[in-house]
């Protein structure tokens, strides 16, 4: 069967790999779509500093269950449609051992540290699927992006009495901005592109800023009576962002960082002091899955908006290369493994 492979920084190509063997518990999927992950663009780049090379790439899974072994829960059935937790923790370390294996030592996502589901088949332990009646395999795949934005808002401790500054309007900050309205939050997305903008106010923002053209400041003061956001969620990992999420935090407000920075970060530390503020680390999710795909089957969610091209699986090469060459231009491209996209 054929695989999406990055090779090394810059290189990335289509190989031959033999069908996944199942053991007792696994269930045999076949890939129906996979989402290009922004940790996919930055390990071709060869700036996300978890990625092992080479390796299949792919975390974003929308499939069907194909097979299944001895010792899977009957409620498990071939055909039904499902996403998988790509998240694989040791069990052992302190996160795992404070309840948070989100965050284990140790944690193996697919794609990034194991192989992962850009190919046609893959085979994971049953704990892993979550299932859905009601979505496509095309939505499915938008899963597990937008649980780490929901885990972000859980994470800031997000409540109905806050205003909460979303950077960054990729799949994961959409997630974020869904997360904090579903919460019952005021919600302000800040990007630098106004159709991702756009897509925020579908998503559950209830107010936007480009802070290309717009003063992000004046801007944040104006819709916070001078006080600045409750919580500032930074979900793009840029220096100027995470600066900024720090400058425009409320005092004693909660500061919730997802994005992987490039280049080091210099903050006015004194802001952390004087602020007493929360600075909070958000990694993968924890429990997020059944509520996204709540407010997914519940049509919460702007799917098509936010979908910017399909491709199929020998086209994956192509698309990754466009995507790096303008990043502004998509929000998601799904991988179709099937002839039809």
């Amino acid at each position: 069967m054929n695989a999406f492979c990055i090779v090394e920084p810059g290189k990335s190509e289509l190989r031959e790999m033999p069908k996944p063997q199942m053991r007792d518990g696994d269930v045999l999927l076949q890939v129906r779509h996979v989402g290009f992950c922004g940790g996919d663009l930055n390990a071709f780049r060869g700036t996300f500093p978890l990625q092992e090379y080479p390796n299949v790439i792919g975390h974003e899974v929308g499939a069907v269950i194909e097979e299944i072994s001895p010792g899977v829960p009957e409620h498990f059935r071939p055909g039904d449609k499902v996403t998988v937790s790509p998240y694989e923790s040791c069990g052992a370390c302190s996160s795992c051992r404070n309840d948070r294996p989100n965050a284990c030592r140790d944690n193996r996502t697919m794609g990034v540290r194991r192989p992962g589901a850009m190919t046609e088949y893959i085979s994971v332990p049953w704990r892993d699927l979550y299932t859905s009646s009601l979505l496509e395999t095309k939505e499915l795949a938008l899963v597990e992006p937008l649980t780490v934005g929901f885990h972000a808002a859980a994470r800031g401790r997000v409540t109905g009495g806050d205003t909460v500054a979303v950077f960054g309007c990729g799949l994961v900050g959409l997630g974020a901005i869904a997360g904090s309205a579903a919460r019952g939050a005021n919600v302000i997305a800040i990007d630098v592109v106004d159709t991702k903008l756009v897509v925020a106010a579908s998503a559950g923002a209830n107010h936007t800023i480009n802070s290309d053209s717009d003063n992000l400041h004046e801007s944040l003061l104006e819709l916070t009576d001078g006080r600045g956001p409750d919580v500032c969620v930074e979900a793009v990992g840029r220096p100027e962002s995470y600066r900024a999420a720090v400058e425009e935090i409320c005092f004693t407000g909660r500061v919730v960082c997802i994005g992987y920075a490039k280049k080091r970060v210099e903050f006015e530390t004194r802001l952390f002091v004087q602020k007493e503020l929360d600075i909070l680390g958000s990694r993968n999710c924890l429990g997020d899955f059944p509520a996204v795909i709540d407010v997914l089957e519940k049509n919460q969610f702007p799917v098509d908006d936010v979908i910017s091209k399909v491709v199929r699986l020998d086209g994956a090469v192509e698309a990754l290369e466009a995507w790096n060459d303008a990043p502004g231009e998509f929000t998601k491209i799904l991988v179709a493994m099937s002839d039809s996209i």
